[in-house]
């Protein structure tokens, strides 16, 4: 029999949960609720990790936990603070007895783990310090706190030449640190002249707001929360994986229209659990990550890592924003879901560490996993897909204002990016295989670079299942009908504008293989000594961009389109100069059968379930009605040009 229990803050978990005599925490109900079920909570703020017991036993029988019909639920892995004690002109302190924490005390664990980046000689806590909502950053010793330093610039990617600013430096001397000992916690904040006694002054408490500690707790939903304030770990792909909401490898999770905020790491998580390996890079010191990662590939195998056991998770309609780490963060467990409509911005902008798992959305085997229609900006990165992105859709998403948009990294393809706007200055880092890139606007540059010593898996179509392991090559790529932009300033020595950066690829499989066999006897190396084909063709350049030199059919112009992206209280609006050259009209849309077949994993561009892509359809869902331009957008007219692209 289908239930609904109801969770108040004037309720008592001694009640039988009825709407008349509500649970008081969302953790009763999560221990009782059964398939079928609905967990409705009403208004207020509810301070606790809520652990689901139970999960649903299908898509028609799920467990539901959603927010009252028009009452703000707010649920934080924070506690309120308070009996501060003045040590010196703005700094405070005040000491906490370690069984507040359970067996978890973000002040005593320390924040790291496979590819994190810390600042020399940091030893930084996933624990964080909020005055009236804004966080604090960490300082090593006391004395930095009694005499901060407003930063300027973090903890930066090790591959760019460009400094990365903090989104708001001023924030900067807001400054904590911590001491801990058998019995005791104490926490030291420069609060910059406030009474804590009199704010709202919390600290992270707990590692999560809401996640299952057991796996498999299948077919949940998630609607209409805040969650905001805990304390997660880092989250590489050799690691467990918790986030501030996660799922905690299960399959079939719908999260939709919350509000998440101020994860220490990361906020949403579809990423993989502990057992299939958890930072023995880091711990052991035996194999490079890479090595681990790998095994943690085949250890999910071991362990039933399929389409019937894992993913299928549907994200939509959340707000992300102010995390550490992530705004969605998956290894493995992300496979065959849906992520859209999504706002998230303002990810690992404070810069106090680095890492090469930092993105607004940065998942690993994104298999068959969609991507549409997000708005993605003010970030570190915006999306980052790590290897085996094999039939991954990025379509129709708005990114500006990142300090990079989007990085597909050593995947063999076929995936797909389509659609979209880039409008930051730096759009992509291209370093893997067999991509399309079709009718996207292209502000910035391009980094491309092979990988030769680092083999990754592919799969067969639309599977876990491995079919062989192999390099990234650098190339097989389409491009078509895409708006490239030009620029003054690049950020690596691999960046280009448009795509001369293609310059010496072979143009067909069958030239690819002549110039392979041209080599003369041998095997891998004859095939590293060939660039791999590319098809590029119908593109439009602009304001000084370039293209591949043995593209026939192209339009060139030295215009620039002064593209910006305005944020106004109606929404967010792209404007735009159209010149002639944006206006050519080609005589068809494309359609994924143009686009072959890649190279390594032999794979057709297809959707999830092997149908034909037909591209139809603008980033505004307009069909283009035979008048097809390069670019995301139906419909221009030349001159300024006003489209509204969010809100």
């Amino acid at each position: 029999m289908k239930r609904e229990y109801h969770v108040a803050v004037t309720g008592c978990d001694r009640n039988e949960g009825s709407e008349k005599a509500p649970f008081r925490t969302i953790s009763r109900a999560a221990a009782l609720a059964m398939p079928g079920d609905t967990v409705i909570v009403h208004g207020g703020e509810y301070r606790e990790w809520v652990k689901p017991e139970n999960g649903g036993s299908s898509e028609f029988e799920r467990i539901v936990y959603r927010a009252a019909e028009g009452e703000k639920v707010v649920i934080k892995g924070s506690e309120k603070i308070t009996g501060w004690e003045n040590v010196e002109g703005t700094v405070w302190k005040v000491v906490l007895p370690n069984s507040m924490f359970g067996d978890y005390n973000p002040y005593k664990e320390i924040l790291g783990g496979d590819w994190f980046v810390a600042p020399e000689g940091d030893l930084l806590h996933p624990g964080e310090v909020y005055l009236n909502g804004r966080s604090f950053y960490e300082a090593e010793t006391l004395e930095d706190v009694k005499h901060p330093v407003m930063r300027t610039e973090g903890v930066n990617p090790p591959w760019t030449n460009h400094a990365e600013p903090l989104l708001h430096p001023e924030d900067s001397v807001y400054q904590w640190c911590c001491e801990t000992d058998e019995e005791s916690t104490t926490i030291y904040a420069n609060f910059q002249g406030a009474d804590p006694n009199q704010e709202l002054v919390e600290i992270n408490v707990r590692k999560c707001c809401f996640y299952p500690v057991k796996t498999g707790r299948n077919y949940i939903t998630v609607s209409g929360f805040e969650m905001a304030q805990a304390a997660c770990p880092w989250t590489p792909p050799t690691a467990d994986q918790p986030g501030l909401l996660g799922v905690n490898w299960s399959k079939g999770w719908i999260i939709e229209n919350n509000i998440i905020h101020d994860a220490k790491c990361s906020g949403i998580s579809i990423g993989k659990e502990e057992s299939t390996g958890h930072n023995l890079c880091t711990r052991t010191h035996r194999k490079p990550g890479y090595q681990y990662q790998m095994e943690a590939v085949f250890r999910a195998r071991h362990i039933g890592w399929s389409k019937e056991t894992i993913g299928s998770h549907i994200i939509r309609n959340n707000v992300i924003y102010d995390c550490g780490q992530n705004g969605i963060v998956g290894h493995m467990g992300c496979v065959f879901s849906q992520i859209y409509g999504n706002h998230i911005y303002n990810i690992a902008v404070k810069h106090e560490f680095f890492g090469y798992e930092i993105a607004g959305i940065k998942l690993h085997a994104a298999i068959d996993v969609q991507i549409h229609h997000n708005n993605i900006h003010n970030s570190t990165l915006g999306t980052w897909l790590d290897w085996q992105a094999q039939g991954a859709r990025v379509s129709s998403n708005l990114y500006y204002n990142n300090d990079r948009d989007l990085m597909i990294e050593v995947t063999h393809g076929p995936y797909v990016v389509d659609h979209n706007i880039f409008a930051s200055d730096y759009n992509f880092d291209n370093i893997a295989q067999g991509g399309a890139y079709v009718h996207n606007l292209c502000c910035g540059t391009m980094r491309r670079e092979p990988v030769p010593d680092r083999s990754t898996p592919y799969h067969y179509p639309h599977t876990t299942e491995v079919a062989g392991s192999t390099v990234v090559y650098g190339g097989d790529d389409r491009l078509y009908r895409n708006i490239f932009l030009g620029g003054a300033q690049t950020y690596t020595e691999q960046s280009t504008y448009g795509t001369e950066g293609y310059q010496g690829s072979t143009v067909s499989l069958e030239e690819y293989i002549d110039e392979v066999l041209a080599q003369g006897n041998g095997d891998l190396e004859m095939y590293l000594l060939v660039k791999q084909p590319v098809y590029i063709n119908q593109n439009c350049y602009l304001k000084g961009a370039k293209n591949f030199e043995r593209e026939e059919e192209y339009q060139m112009a030295a215009d620039d389109p002064q593209v910006q992206i305005l944020q106004e209280e109606d929404g967010t609006w792209l404007q735009m100069m159209v010149s002639e050259a944006m206006l050519k009209e080609w005589d068809e849309v494309l359609h994924s059968a143009d686009l072959g077949m890649t190279r390594i994993t032999e794979g057709a561009y297809e959707t999830p379930l092997g149908e034909e892509i037909v591209f139809d359809t603008d980033y505004l869902g307009k069909k283009w009605n035979g008048h097809v331009l390069a670019g995301p957008l139906a419909g221009l007219t030349q001159g300024v040009n006003r489209i509204k692209v969010w809100g």
